[in-house]
């Protein structure tokens, strides 16, 4: 019978052979699982590549793609595996990464690694993948028999003084020795990663827009003062904004309700009646919102503002994009206060907006209280919330304030919230305030003390302002303590957008 070797995508009929071939190929290792493989095939089918000898498979290999720094990161094999289920795998990331290769010891004499090298090449090449990341095993009775330490032994194999043959394949492969991990597969099992660079890569045709990694925020605690006409409260908005550019922040958060300061002039009555007066500066609201992202070069989310659709009285938070969109998100939950005193009605979409800092989404004040609506502004993408608040005590503020705290930690993102302070005894509903803004993350060691990234002194005229990391956060979802958004139970439970 004629010798014949194929190439082929692991599939979920070759797992026992897979794991036969694993455990004859290091019986001193735990054997890979049926579940691991089969979350690999899953995953990532084209990254699991097996070599066939007719009908016989005498090697396998695994591999995903990540958008983790993986040189920067103290990992170990499970970590970067993610305990051998590869679920790390983020098809958007730049660089494949090879979890596992197995060759049948009894045909290591035939070089079988260099064609899944070469297979490798090809998938980095046909998904414009900028590198290959390998952290490879080093020959354990030769490191012992030279003698020397790792770093001395690399540099043996590098000038050939000395033999190793998979690190030895790997540099004739243009794979170069980056890091050494003294304990990558356990105490004392060293390895060493090597990088494959695609000179071919095309970083334009990767990614639409470039990755963003740090986004700073400025959260307005907004006083609400007596103003005579439009004109002051329009300078007030300004100065904020200005020292939100002042200091490069890519967004500036303003309080709920903002508008309302402008009836301590108009002294319209009653509450009904006065919300919708403030429906006729509508046009003069985003004029001037639109205006200050452009001639400050920031993202606004101007607070909210009451806007009518029809007969129906809405509580509307605007973004203003520093490229001249406009965006708006209407108050879904709508709080008893509101309902009696104001009129207004929920809105019926729960929507994610596309920044040039990534996707964020809007829930206004009472919205951030209800799991869901965050669940879903997740899933569609956001990473950052904005939470435009206006409560009267601290009770208030501190539903907010817990249930933001907790929208942090169940889908791992980022919240800002921002409120306003101050009285206006004139302005019927408006009599008291109770704010302190904050910047909030998830509770993690990546993170800071307490997941508050900042937050301002309680009551007083001010802005808190702090960088988020979307890279950390990426990092946090792949590999924090625990991993609030990949344990959900999807089999058992899920949240669905009717509308």
């Amino acid at each position: 019978m004629n010798t014949h070797f194929t190439i082929r995508q692991a599939e979920l009929s070759h797992i026992d052979s897979i794991i036969e071939l694993h455990a004859k190929t290091f019986p001193d290792e735990e054997k890979w699982t049926y579940a691991q493989i089969k979350s690999q095939i899953e995953t990532f089918p084209e990254g699991q590549i097996c070599i066939f000898e007719n009908d016989t498979l005498v090697a396998a290999s695994s591999a995903c793609i990540t958008e983790l720094d993986v040189l920067d990161e103290a990992l170990n094999w499970e970590q970067l595996s993610s305990k051998g289920t590869i679920d790390q795998h983020d098809p958007s990331g730049d660089t494949l990464v090879g979890i596992e290769m197995i060759v049948d010891p009894e045909y290591t004499y035939l070089q079988l690694e260099q064609r899944i090298y070469d297979q490798r090449k090809k998938l980095a090449h046909d998904k414009n993948l900028w590198r290959i990341i390998l952290c490879g095993r080093l020959d354990l009775d030769n490191l012992k028999e030279c003698g020397s330490a790792l770093r001395t032994y690399v540099d043996k194999v590098k000038t050939n003084e000395t033999v190793d043959r998979i690190l030895g394949l790997q540099l004739s492969n243009d794979f170069s020795v980056k890091k050494i991990a003294p304990n990558f597969f356990g105490e004392g099992i060293p390895a060493v990663y090597v990088e494959w660079v695609n000179l071919e890569y095309s970083a334009s045709k990767k990614k639409k827009y470039s990755s963003i990694q740090n986004v700073r925020i400025c959260a307005v605690q907004y006083r609400m003062r007596m103003v005579n006409n439009f004109s002051e409260f329009a300078n007030q908005c300004e100065y904020f904004v200005d020292v939100a550019s002042g200091y490069r922040s890519d967004f500036v958060l303003f309080p709920e309700l903002l508008t309302l300061q402008l009836l301590s002039y108009l002294k319209v009555s009653p509450a009904g009646l006065a919300a919708r007066e403030l429906t006729k500066y509508s046009e003069q609201y985003i004029e001037l919102f639109s205006d200050l992202a452009l001639k400050h070069n920031i993202n606004i989310v101007a607070g909210s503002h009451f806007t009518t659709e029809g007969d129906k009285l809405l509580n509307c938070s605007y973004l203003f994009h520093r490229n001249g969109e406009i965006d708006r998100q209407e108050k879904i939950h709508i709080t008893p206060s509101e309902r009696n005193w104001w009129g207004v009605q929920g809105g019926e979409q729960i929507k994610v907006f596309d920044t040039d800092c990534g996707p964020v989404a809007i829930q206004i004040c009472y919205d951030i209280e209800f799991p869901e609506q965050t669940r879903i502004a997740v899933e569609k993408g956001a990473r950052i919330i904005f939470v435009p608040f206006c409560t009267d005590e601290r009770h208030g503020y501190l539903r907010v304030r817990y249930c933001a705290q907790a929208r942090c930690i169940e889908n791992q993102i980022y919240v800002a919230i921002a409120g306003t302070v101050g009285n206006l005894p004139q302005v019927e509903n408006l009599d008291i305030q109770y704010a302190q803004a904050a910047i909030l993350t998830p509770s993690d060691f990546a993170f800071a003390r307490d997941g508050i990234a900042a937050e301002s002194t309680p009551n007083i005229e001010t802005v808190v302002i702090h960088d988020v990391d979307l890279s950390g956060l990426a990092r946090n979802r792949k590999m924090g303590t625990t991993l609030n958004w990949k344990d959900r139970r999807l089999d058992l439970y899920s949240v669905v957008e009717k509308n």
